[in-house]
């Protein structure tokens, strides 16, 4: 592609993030998490950049979580250290995680059952290294981890603490049902509820002899807004937040002036027979999350709150208005529409490359690494 110097001339559909916008996200969860005493551990699933995640550590290249073994080797290639995999152990990649441990100063993997330990146990590792292994607990969020209401938490744990070769790191929880949340009230009643089964949980470990594990929770609602007692706890682990989105908008996390990430798509084809545009944007560069959530479709049209992205093929999106009669004057074919998504990971998942401005003005282009 032939470099431009503005978004207006780029080739659409493209992906295009406000790097201003993305800056004052990520330094404003550093500076708020820095108050409190609490580590920052941000989750690098939703950009997969070494740029963001310059931005997200403040430089450090230290302390990421990441959700496969190919973001976690493309850190690890480019100087990070310190990198969670953030995901129940797969069986058929305990080599891989194994290279990475030994290669690493800091690689860690997360067990939620005694399968998985005993897959560790079978491959220890080399130069007198131990696995680093969080515990990951469910708090209701209904995902994986160990239910920490059951008594096989506590026991697991347990058996970690007490495992050759491995070494109980932490416990890690994540707070996903603050996604159900509609404002910050309700995302702080989660938050909290989420903090305390954590902190209870660290009670019941100390109890029975476990000292020195660390405690994490994190989702971008729930470190958006922190409740005072999460300064209680070792580390968070959020990661929208970079580029935020309109789901989170909704939510109460952050207001729509936040969403740095942007999908530019341009017209295509006028049908006035049935009060219609075609863009092209199809669901091959846009999240279909959003649909049936939203009064403008899977996403918000950026200065158009009269329009409607009604529909996506693959390659092709309808648009129409709300109401009345479409003025397709106002949208000659290849004019520009601005689309806000729904759900930024899932949305930045379909683009090769990113491209990052300043006021409009293309500064760089972002490419992330993909697969698992």
């Amino acid at each position: 592609m032939a470099a431009v110097e503005f978004i207006k001339d780029l080739c659409t559909p493209a992906l295009i993030i406000d790097l201003d916008k993305a800056k004052r996200n990520a330094e404003g969860m550093l500076e708020r998490f820095h108050k409190l005493g609490v580590q920052l551990r941000p989750h690098m699933k939703t950009h997969k950049t070494l740029e963001c995640a310059d931005i997200m550590t403040g430089g450090s290249r230290r302390c990421i979580v990441v959700s496969t073994l190919a973001e976690a080797s493309f850190y690890a290639d480019n100087g990070y250290d310190d990198i969670l995999y953030a995901y129940p152990l797969p069986f058929d990649k305990v080599e891989r995680c194994a290279e990475l441990s030994e290669r690493l100063s800091l690689f860690h993997v997360v067990v939620d059952n005694r399968l998985a330990l005993q897959e560790l146990k079978k491959r220890p590792l080399k130069q007198g290294k131990v696995w680093k292994v969080w515990m990951k607990l469910d708090c209701d969020n209904g995902r994986a981890g160990v239910p920490h209401c059951d008594p096989a938490a506590l026991q697991l744990a347990l058996e970690i603490w007490d495992t050759s070769g491995v070494e109980l790191t932490g416990i890690y929880a994540h707070c996903g049902n603050t996604y159900a949340c509609q404002g910050e009230e309700q995302i702080k009643a989660v938050a909290q509820e989420t903090t305390t089964v954590v902190l209870q949980f660290m009670e019941k470990l100390k109890a029975a002899g476990i000292q020195g594990v660390k405690s994490s929770i994190g989702s971008t609602p729930s470190c958006s807004h922190p409740v005072p007692d999460i300064a209680m706890l070792s580390e968070v682990h959020p990661g929208n937040y970079i580029f935020y989105d309109v789901q989170q908008s909704l939510i109460g996390s952050c207001r729509l002036e936040d969403v740095a990430v942007r999908v530019l798509t341009r017209v295509i084809g006028h049908y006035p027979h049935r009060n219609q545009l075609l863009v092209d944007c199809g669901w091959t560069a846009l999240s279909h999350d959003g649909g049936g959530r939203l009064p403008t479709g899977y996403a918000i049209i950026e200065g158009h709150p009269e329009l409607k992205l009604l529909s996506m093929t693959q390659e092709h999106g309808r648009v129409e208005p709300i109401s009345g009669k479409l003025d397709f004057k106002q949208f000659p074919l290849g004019s520009l529409l601005t689309l806000m998504p729904y759900h930024a990971c899932a949305t930045a998942m379909m683009h090769p490359v990113y491209f990052v401005h300043s006021k409009g003005k293309i500064i760089d282009t972002w490419k992330p690494t993909r697969g698992w």
